[in-house]
């Protein structure tokens, strides 16, 4: 054989082996990948779906929304509304930064304050870049499909009849957590428990797969108060018109249920707006006629007089001399407009005779005066459960002077919330039977309690109609087609160094219809300025305007018809 062929056959064998080593390795390489593939993917799976599940899958609350608060009919006065937070993990947006501008644009945010946001939370994984949007809005940041920004649904607290219900209702913190009114004091009841799901979410954190719920929401409940919306918003509108009317500083009225104790109207002036945020200050949010205490001066003096007939001492027939028109009692004369003689107890009521009322009160033992008052309620929460209430002033018996028994009698050293006056008043009406005062509707009359004889609070009651028939001081409150029971107030209003001589409190509390009460109304307005500030001009008449309306509305038959237009009106009902 040639050298030529030896070499020709040498390098054909080299190149097969060559070609068989390389041949080998790559069906040992591709043996190895096949053992890696059948590793990882068969015996050792368990790892790899746990790394996948740690990069992709999310635990993401559900948020579940807050319970509805009604009026005692249905109309809705608070509810929740879907909203979208947006909230951004800093580290994944980062490499996004050029596209900040846009994404701020978005939220409606300075670009400048977004991204000093962003690189200060570099450290967190969660950071809100604006709460509360709309659904759209939402969607328009989404749109930019930027890393690492995320959407989470909450819901936000509207309340459709604004600043009519402001006080009574209250409002939430962005949280939707209550701060104020029934949204504070119910926030356990109207509070939900958010849900958690598991979600597969891409690259750039959107969830692209609901996989599985691991806990439902609880919604919180719905809550029912007992406000009637149409005697509230007569009550605002008429307590505002009187404000302005009168240029005074503050004002309230509370309307009740005298046989269940349920607060069917309660405003104030000056109010607020729930859902506007800039509104919130301790001022106007705060509840006057549950958190603020007055000298209620006159409007006490059947308090008084119910506390002379439990005694025994006197009756429903018994007089007072008031002659020579004052009495004296340690250092202070205390006076009556004129000298009226010896007069009734309803007069003294009706004329509301200050010397009058003094003599009576005078007349009784201490401890049984104060009792009676502590009695309806007087010193006392009103058991409404509202944030902030005040239990007003009745100072114990055992600390009286002389004097000060005295001007108790004619509302001075004592101090209430109208709410507590208004419950006083109730008691009267409910023929001495007083009910817890409740802001929740009552599907059953609550437990009473028996603060007076029956006979003592009817005397009383048909006394306080002397009030404003003519002659009496409360005429003004009279209503076409109703009688009504009631009570003017004058106070002076306390100030540094005594009482001042250009302050007052106006007050008048009512009973209607007063054959057979059914609403207890106390109406206050404080510092009204101008010629007219005694209770008969300035509250009663806003009391008469009130509920003029709301006795119509609430479908009360008129109890003071003349004869013949009550005989037309049975005759047309039996055609």
């Amino acid at each position: 054989m040639s050298r030529g062929a030896e070499t020709k056959a040498q390098s054909e064998r080299r190149f097969t082996w060559r070609v068989t080593i390389v041949a080998g390795l790559l069906l040992m390489a591709a043996g190895s990948l096949l053992a890696r593939a059948v590793y990882l993917q068969v015996l050792n799976k368990d790892f790899l779906n746990q790394q996948a599940d740690a990069r992709h899958l999310r635990t993401e609350k559900i948020s579940a929304h807050r319970g509805s608060i009604t009026d005692r009919n249905g109309e809705p006065l608070a509810i929740s509304s879907p909203v979208d937070s947006v909230w951004a993990n800093p580290s994944e947006l980062a490499p996004a930064i050029d596209n900040v501008s846009k994404l701020a644009d978005a939220l409606g945010v300075d670009a400048d304050v977004l991204v000093r946001r962003i690189t200060r939370s570099m450290g967190k994984q969660f950071v809100y870049l604006k709460r509360h949007l709309s659904p759209e809005q939402a969607a328009n940041v989404m749109s930019l499909k930027l890393p690492g920004v995320n959407v989470q649904r909450e819901y936000r607290r509207y309340y459709p009849a604004g600043e009519v219900v402001g006080h009574i209702v209250g409002f939430t913190d962005i949280d939707d957590e209550g701060q104020e009114g029934l949204e504070l004091a119910y926030n356990h009841w109207l509070t939900g428990e958010s849900g958690a799901k598991r979600v597969l979410k891409d690259r750039l954190g959107r969830s692209i797969e609901n996989v599985e719920s691991i806990r439902p929401p609880r919604h919180g409940r719905d809550l029912r108060s007992s406000i009637d919306l149409r005697v509230q918003y007569i009550a605002y509108r008429e307590l505002k018109s009187a404000i302005q009317q009168h240029h005074a500083e503050s004002g309230s009225i509370v309307v009740l249920d005298v046989k269940t104790g349920e607060v069917l109207a309660m405003v104030n002036q000056p109010t607020y707006n729930p859902n506007d945020r800039s509104q919130y200050s301790a001022e106007r949010y705060r509840n006057r006629a549950i958190t603020d205490i007055f000298e209620p001066g006159s409007s006490i003096k059947p308090l008084v007089v119910a506390a002379a007939l439990e005694s025994g001492r006197f009756d429903a027939t018994s007089s007072v001399d008031t002659s020579p028109g004052y009495v004296v009692v340690g250092p202070k004369k205390i006076e009556d407009h004129h000298n009226l003689g010896r007069i009734s107890l309803g007069t003294i009521l009706a004329r509301s005779s200050n010397v009058g009322v003094t003599k009576v009160a005078m007349a009784l033992e201490p401890e049984q005066l104060w009792q009676t008052m502590s009695n309806f309620g007087l010193g006392s929460l009103t058991e409404s459960g509202f944030p902030g209430e005040s239990a007003g002033m009745l100072t114990h018996f055992s600390n009286w002077q002389m004097i000060s028994q005295a001007t108790l009698a004619y509302g001075y050293g004592v101090s209430v919330t109208p709410l507590q006056l208004a419950q006083a008043y109730a008691t009267i009406g409910n023929h001495g039977l007083s009910e817890p005062t409740s802001l929740i509707a009552l599907d059953q009359e609550p437990p009473h309690k028996r603060i007076i004889s029956a006979k003592t609070a009817d005397a009383v009651e048909a006394m306080l109609q002397g009030v404003v028939r003519p002659g009496g001081t409360g005429t003004k409150a009279k209503i076409p087609g109703y009688k009504v029971a009631g009570k003017t107030g004058t106070a002076w209003k306390f100030a540094a160094g005594g009482y001042s001589k250009d302050k007052y409190i106006s007050i008048f509390a009512g009973l209607v219809p007063a054959s057979s009460p059914r609403l207890a109304v106390v109406v206050v307005i404080d510092e009204p300025s101008g010629d007219l500030y005694y209770g008969s001009d300035v509250a009663a008449p806003v009391f008469a305007n009130v509920m003029t309306e709301s006795l119509r509305l609430m479908a009360l038959p008129p109890d003071d018809l003349p004869e013949s237009g009550s005989g037309r009106i049975m005759q047309a009902m039996s055609k």
